[in-house]
């Protein structure tokens, strides 16, 4: 930067002052839960039948505490201000906000209060709130503040970004959208929290989500959680569903109240979302990222990754992301993208290949052929159903013991549930307000009897089996990525450890986004994000939701 940065700052503040002159005191807005039968009755015979809603609105959280922090800038906050620099923020990529933060447009407290006022605005609005916010770091401000004084070489330097809660933050509640975790303040980060803060990000709140990454309840809605309510889709509020189990880590970014979210996966709790919120998405390989420290399902199948608006963001994130760590079984050392490979990306001899069941989607055919006129060749091959059969019994069997190991080592002391057995029974003393829907795959898992060894047999059989068939596809057709819709084959990129990278291709005749997902062999990052650059570059599909701009 060319001009000292006291008289920077001294510029901001006085651009900031005539703006304050001009501005009245704004009228704080409270929340108040209403009467909302109408809703319901509306969607009680909509055509998904877990969108058949038993509650939309929060009973367990007041949502008024989630701003009050922050009520005395709201006050005089300068909406004017505001407005003048949204065309500069919104859909923007991290790059284009530093410049204009290195031009003196704005700095990172005002980037931080343009996004609390964002989701202070819409949340608390009846006719558009999403239900994406758990809570908001009380911090986050006086943390920008300082950022504002230095100015590192850093892409992530005082980017905000919003977090999936399942995965901790020091001096903030964990809860995993559960009520008995509503007071769960902890005081230590995740290490992908940790490696994210050591690049100077800042952790602007925590994300609403279906209640224990959606191994919980059968059938229930995705999206649920007894603390955040039901989330729902900026696309189409109550028409499409938000996916899951990172459902407010998509809604969020969709609806542009922060720069990027982190969501996790077990099995297509990034991908869904992602696709639902015409989103890119990142599932990496199983052990790229750290799962220390981020409420489990399974350690054989969980990750964190980031969820962004465009794919140069998403892997910039992914880089700071990575790192291993000792406490996690399955961490390694990983590759980071190399930023200018993928920018420079030529198609070159790389082939792509799908399922005949494809065939049939218009949107994904397109999407194809656009592929093909930038040089990606592709190929069809016959697809079939590969049996897992001990899929979901290692997520039963996972959960049973990881979920105690999270409780004893990372919650807050006054935590006094134990187990899954414990956590139902605390359900059960008031299950209209904690488990309205049911706890059936909670009650599963209190009853799983299979042993350690068992256990250990299931996920060998299970990842080998995977691998084996997505292998051996790969060699029979003669390609080096697969490309699905949205979620479909998140089930099998899972159980064989695969990475799986999901862009926007474009919306339904109804309005409802879809992705094409990239997936390819374990550690192979690179060639996801050198595929997807292309496709992205090329044919930018992407539309931010019309009532959210």
């Amino acid at each position: 930067m060319d001009k000292p940065q006291g008289l920077k700052l001294m510029k901001r503040y006085f651009l900031f002052f005539l703006f304050f002159l001009s501005c009245n005191e704004n009228e704080i807005i409270y929340w108040e839960n209403y009467d909302e039968t109408n809703e319901l009755i509306e969607n009680s015979d909509h055509e998904i039948s877990r969108m058949r809603y038993k509650r939309i609105q929060s009973i367990s959280n007041d949502k008024n505490e989630i701003f009050r922090p922050f009520h005395s800038f709201l006050k005089s906050y300068n909406i004017e201000f505001h407005n003048s620099i949204k065309e500069h923020i919104l859909n923007k990529d991290i790059s284009y906000i530093q410049n204009k933060i290195d031009e003196d447009l704005f700095g990172y407290e005002d980037l931080v209060k343009f996004f609390i006022y964002r989701i202070y605005k819409y949340e608390m609005n009846k006719d558009l709130y999403l239900n994406s916010i758990i809570s908001l770091n009380p911090n986050v401000i006086k943390e920008a503040r300082e950022l504002d004084k230095n100015k590192a070489d850093n892409p992530l330097y005082g980017i905000p970004i919003l977090v999936k809660d399942n995965i901790n933050v020091e001096d903030m509640v964990t809860s995993a959208g559960a009520s008995i975790f509503k007071n769960n303040f902890v005081n230590d980060d995740a290490t992908v929290i940790k490696n994210l803060k050591n690049n100077n990000v800042l952790i602007l709140g925590k994300l609403n989500m279906s209640e224990w990454a959606y191994y919980f309840c059968r059938p229930c809605p995705v999206g649920y959680s007894s603390l955040g309510g039901q989330t729902l889709n900026p696309y189409g509020r109550k028409i499409f569903e938000s996916g899951g189990s990172s459902s407010g880590s998509g809604v969020s970014i969709a609806a542009n109240f922060a720069v990027a979210s982190l969501g996790s996966e077990t099995s297509g709790s990034i991908l869904s979302p992602s696709s639902k919120n015409s989103l890119v998405g990142l599932k990496p390989t199983i052990g790229n990222i750290s799962r220390n420290g981020i409420v489990p399902i399974s350690s054989f199948y969980d990750t964190s990754g980031p969820m962004t608006n465009n794919v140069l963001d998403n892997a910039i994130i992914y880089n700071s992301m990575i790192g291993f760590d000792q406490y996690d079984e399955l961490s390694k050392e990983s590759s980071k993208i190399n930023l200018q490979e993928m920018q420079n990306f030529k198609s070159s001899n790389v082939k792509i290949g799908y399922s005949s069941r494809y065939l049939a989607d218009s949107l994904f055919m397109s999407t194809i052929n656009d592929l093909k006129s930038v040089g990606i060749n592709n190929i069809s091959y016959n697809s079939y159903n590969k049996s897992l059969p001990y899929f979901r019994g290692i997520l039963t069997s996972d959960m049973k013991r990881d979920l105690p190991k999270y409780i004893n080592q990372f919650t807050n002391k006054n935590i006094v549930v134990k187990n899954v057995s414990d956590i139902v029974k605390f359900n059960n003393t008031d299950t209209i307000t904690h488990a309205p829907y049911n706890q059936y795959i909670f009650n599963e898992i209190v009853n799983d009897e299979v042993s350690d060894i068992e256990l250990e047999e299931m996920k060998k059989f299970t990842k080998t089996n995977a691998r084996e068939f997505l292998n051996e596809l790969m060699i029979n057709y003669n390609f080096d990525v697969f490309v699905s819709v949205d979620n479909t084959m998140a089930g099998i990129a899972a159980a064989a450890h695969f990475p799986a990278l999901t862009v926007p291709m474009g919306y339904r005749k109804n309005g409802e986004p879809s992705n094409i997902t990239f997936i390819t062999n374990s550690n192979n990052e690179q060639l996801l994000y050198n595929v997807a650059y292309l496709f992205e570059k090329n044919f930018k599909r992407r539309e931010p939701p019309k009532n959210y701009n």
